[in-house]
């Protein structure tokens, strides 16, 4: 099923196909790439499901030539992207436990936290970063839409099970009081109603109280030519020149950034409650090292596209000359990540019979979106050794193929991104 359908009320409401910008809100947006419509990369079906027709949304990225952002043209319905039996799991990843871990101390330490000082997590997941504040001694609060509050709950993290709203914000201010910092990690670019959320923000936070925001970094994305970051719950690819126009739009000052490892490269953003408040020199070092890399030139983007479409010749014709020779391949992981590789590329069961995760996950027994290969338990590849394994974690391969070398699996990896290449 296709979905294009236009929504009147964009800046209340913006659902459906967008003519102006997220942020700025001018007409003038040129296409950078568009990988055509594909499923939800989290609403993975189960064995029912996938006999079922899915609903598809375009994935159409575009650049604002006015303030710079890079996003989609279409939003879908955040109810079916952010579902209930979502999947994702933020503490099976022990890459991002360590990083909220850091966070936690970084900012206790940067702003002199005292004990019992109220944090609030805004798209908590599962409760992990919250966790490690707690560790510290700070009191915490969770908003998490998704099923997965209820392991938070259950591990001892109060959690309000709603979508963040401003609504959501005056119940948070009335029963626990305002926050010193407010966090959002991996969530700051998924929100589909910015005014909404820039006005719940401001209810939040106290005069100079601070809001940090981690979101993949547009530089890392289109220097590593990311394309699988491109999935509807990216709505918009964050650099530095557009967040200060945002945040100085609802009365904040982005007063400070760093970039951080997580998710192929990701930034950190620390925005403080306020008007015109002094920025440090890594947020000008940072925009002018923007500057310096193109990231405000068409020709980067372009460069960028035909990067993406040789990667994607590159990976089909490897796999294909794989099947014909006879080789078994398998896929490791199934990140949401997977879901743009699989389908931009037309990966299907004929070239990749599985996808292993972990044992833990909550994605077995269900089916990729689109290509309908099945998850199933990662003892299967250690069992089966297959000759070749495409890796869709590719940004964690270093980590990832040492543990699995350690486990006995004897597979040659197929890294798919940013040029695909063979590891023995």
């Amino acid at each position: 099923m296709m979905e294009n359908k236009k929504q009147k009320s964009q800046d209340e409401n913006p659902l459906g196909i967008l003519n102006n910008c997220q942020i700025c809100g001018k007409p003038s947006l040129e296409t950078i790439i568009n990988l055509d419509h594909q499923p939800p990369c989290d609403l993975l079906p189960n064995a029912q499901e996938v006999k079922e027709e899915e609903i598809h949304y375009p994935i159409n990225v575009v650049r604002c030539i006015s303030c710079g952002l890079v996003q989609l043209d279409f939003v879908p319905p955040p109810q079916i992207v952010f579902h209930k039996k979502y999947p994702y799991r933020t503490g099976i990843t022990q890459m991002l436990v360590d990083n909220f871990k850091i966070l936690a101390e970084s900012t206790i330490k940067k702003f002199k936290l005292k004990q019992g000082s109220l944090i609030v997590d805004i798209g908590s997941n599962d409760g992990t970063a919250l966790q490690q504040f707690k560790n510290e001694g700070m009191k915490v609060v969770g908003i998490e839409p998704t099923d997965v509050a209820k392991i938070a709950q259950e591990n001892g993290i109060p959690t309000i099970n709603k979508f963040f709203s401003e609504k959501v914000a005056e119940e948070v201010v009335k029963k626990y009081g305002q926050a010193s910092v407010v966090i959002a990690t991996n969530v700051f670019a998924h929100i589909n109603n910015l005014s909404s959320f820039m006005r719940g923000l401001d209810t939040l936070l106290p005069k100079k109280g601070v809001f940090i925001s981690e979101s993949q970094y547009l530089l890392d994305t289109i220097q590593k030519a990311q394309y699988d970051t491109m999935y509807h719950e990216h709505l918009r690819f964050y650099s530095l020149k557009p967040l200060q126009v945002l945040f100085k739009k609802f009365g904040f000052t982005l007063t400070d950034a760093e970039r951080i490892a997580s998710s192929g490269g990701s930034i950190r953003v620390f925005a403080t409650k306020g008007k015109n408040l002094k920025a440090s020199q890594e947020v000008n070092r940072l925009i002018k090292n923007e500057e310096k890399a193109g990231l405000y030139k068409p020709s980067t983007y372009k460069k960028f596209k035909e990067r993406v479409e040789l990667s994607r010749l590159t990976l089909v014709k490897l796999l294909c000359e794989l099947k014909l020779a006879g080789k078994t391949t398998a896929g490791v992981g199934s990140p949401g990540r997977s879901s743009p590789v699989l389908n931009y590329c037309h990966i299907d069961p004929l070239l990749i019979p599985y996808l292993a995760e972990q044992s833990s996950s909550l994605k077995l027994g269900l089916f990729s979106p689109g290509t309908h290969i099945p998850v199933v338990d990662e003892k299967r590849l250690f069992e089966e050794q297959p000759e070749y394994a495409l890796l869709l974690s590719w940004h964690i391969a270093d980590t990832l193929i040492k543990k699995l070398r350690d486990r006995g699996l004897k597979s040659k990896f197929i890294i798919p991104l940013p040029e695909v290449k063979i590891i023995e």
